[in-house]
């Protein structure tokens, strides 16, 4: 069967169910998308064999479960369903703002609907949807079923955490550890399940394949991002009466995310991937003014489903953020090496992409820009000069002349000394755990106390409360892939970015 019949088939299945008219599918299209009004117009694209792909997909678009209507009449009336609930026991603990948040999650829950959570980093994300779970659920399917998080390995025992101390009233239950297998048969009895992506991806068929849950929230939903990933594909096959993304960077690479995520919230919403990508994903992509048209349809679509707040605009409480940018010219050690791998990089890129081609070549170009961030940073980060160095200079400090190697160490020092100076408490990332280690070295012989957290800490949350509750100690160095989400630290007043992630939202 062609795709244009069955898309026909699925649209005119949707108007008998739904009792929908002719004429009123027409209406609704004239307005979407400014269609003709002309009833035979659209009844001899639903004949047609010859129905075009991309008719057939806004069709489709419109005939989606009752989704559509919804989200229309929330967008005429913003707020107006944001009824008050009783948050009980967490009433007096949330900030208004986040009390507005679940005040959504419950219109949504209530419109048989589900969202994306996309508040910014800080904002209390957990404790928002903790605050949900915890309210009784308004559909009957889903009274007496558990709420399942599915969240990043090096959050579970945060989420964990944050229940014991928010909602300890909840029974839970965190799926982790090799003897997991044992507590896959307590998961019914439970308000709360925890796991990773990881592991959801391994026990799905033993623990969750033959289950329906209440809820399913997926944190960091970035990482169901690329559809063909196993994390994606594992987490669409969960059943619940219920779903929540969270996430604070809902398109880090292309608007093909946001797809993925809303193919886990409301399947069928945006259409097939494959006429997505080419009616929505590529015009955007293309730019100009077709591009910016569908970006805003793109927008007028998704805006029922995300709660998205600043803290600029919610949280007025708190300081405002200051962002000082410190240059730091690199050392002439540092810029001789540099220069010469740039030279050496850009005749082998051009070589590279004549041989092979561009796309061939990507995989090696990152490469070489890789090394020449590490130039940037410290020499020691690069292979090539610890090689042709040995012992004789590497592992030197820079109070015992290892000054020449890194012009940005020397900046951040000085930062360092004015910060304590000053009575504050900093947040150190870098993406290389050797920059880190070597900062550890630069700490030690100056006698700074420091925590320490990257993908080999094993008490993550006993790192975090030392330094949140330990004032004596000024400094907390962290790798950006082990430490750039869940992290609670309320103890820090600054951050340091020593060598920031490509993504500026990541």
């Amino acid at each position: 069967m062609r795709k244009s019949e069955t898309y026909r088939n699925e649209i005119k299945s949707y108007i008998v169910r739904t009792g929908m008219t002719m004429t009123e599918v027409v209406d609704y299209l004239s307005d979407e998308y400014g269609w003709s009004r002309s009833v035979p117009n659209l009844s001899g694209k639903l004949k047609r064999g010859s129905l075009r792909y991309g008719e057939a997909v806004e069709l489709e678009d419109a005939a989606a479960p009752n989704w559509r209507e919804t989200a229309a009449k929330r967008n005429r009336d913003e707020r107006a369903k944001w009824e008050p609930v009783d948050l009980g026991r967490l009433e007096g603990t949330l900030r208004p703002y986040q009390k507005e948040g679940v005040y959504w999650m419950r219109f949504l829950e209530k419109s048989g609907l589900s969202g994306l959570l996309a508040d910014e980093m800080g904002l209390g994300k957990t404790l928002q949807t903790l605050t949900w779970i915890s309210l009784a659920r308004t559909d009957p399917e889903a009274c007496g079923k558990p709420a399942l998080v599915v969240c990043p390995t090096s959050l579970v025992q945060n989420w964990a955490a944050e229940a014991e101390k928010f909602t300890p009233w909840l029974k839970r239950l965190v799926v982790s550890g090799p003897d997991r297998a044992a507590s896959f048969a307590r998961i019914p009895s439970c308000d709360l399940v925890i796991t990773s992506y990881a592991l959801l991806q391994r026990d799905l068929e033993a623990a969750y394949l033959d289950k329906t849950f209440g809820v399913v929230v997926l944190d960091e939903a970035q990482h169901i991002k690329n559809r063909q990933t196993r994390n994606a594909k594992a987490a669409k096959q969960l059943t619940s009466v219920q779903k929540l993304v969270l996430t604070g960077t809902p398109v880090e690479n292309s608007v093909a995310d946001v797809w993925s995520i809303f193919d886990f919230l409301l399947p069928g919403y945006l259409g097939q991937y494959d006429a997505f990508r080419a009616t929505t994903q590529e015009v955007i992509e293309a730019g100009g003014p077709e591009g910016r048209a569908e970006q805003e349809k793109l927008h007028r679509k998704l805006h029922p489903f995300i709660l998205r707040r600043l803290k600029k605009t919610v949280a007025k409480d708190l300081p405002d953020k200051i962002v000082k940018v410190a240059y730091c010219p690199m050392t002439e050690e540092q810029q001789r090496w540099y220069n010469q791998l740039l030279a050496d990089a850009r005749g082998r890129i051009g070589d590279m992409v004549k041989a092979k081609g561009f796309a061939k070549s990507r995989m090696e170009i990152l490469a070489l820009l890789m090394r020449l961030r590490q130039v940037a940073s410290h020499l020691e980060l690069l292979k090539e000069y610890r090689e042709k160095q040995g012992a004789r200079r590497t592992g030197a400090s820079t109070t015992d002349g290892g000054s020449a190697l890194s012009g940005k160490l020397e900046v951040f020092l000085e930062l360092l000394d004015e910060a304590i100076d000053g009575g504050h408490r900093v947040l150190v990332f870098s993406q290389f755990v050797s920059m880190l280690t070597i900062l550890r070295r630069e700490l030690a012989a100056r006698g700074i106390r420091y925590c320490y957290l990257d993908g080999e800490t094993k008490d993550r949350l006993g790192a975090c409360r030392t330094f949140n509750t330990d004032a004596s100690i000024p400094l907390f160095l962290i790798s950006l892939h082990a430490g750039g989400t869940g992290l609670n630290l309320t103890g820090a007043d600054m951050v340091v970015h020593f060598d920031p992630w490509w993504n500026p939202e990541g």
